[in-house]
């Protein structure tokens, strides 16, 4: 898990736009339930399954907005 969190803070920002776009931005969604376990961090667990599920229709949109100006996603991270 650890792994995984660590690729997609590391990764690059072509690869975090990409993954902001509609439909692939669930990825950030996992990242954040996964971040929030392995941190022990109940707000970004409960921030990441919220991505999902109802805002799943205008996360994307945040996200990338984000990383366009912070070059990474940094609402609830």
């Amino acid at each position: 898990m650890n792994g995984f969190v660590k690729w997609m803070d590391d990764a690059s920002f072509w690869v975090k736009f990409l993954l902001a776009l509609p439909v692939l931005d669930i990825v950030w969604a996992v990242y954040r339930i996964v971040k929030g376990c392995t941190s022990k961090n109940w707000l970004l667990l409960v921030a990441g399954i919220l991505w999902i599920i109802p805002f799943g229709f205008i996360s994307w949109l945040i996200d990338l907005a984000c990383i366009i100006a912070c070059k990474e996603p940094k609402l609830f991270v």
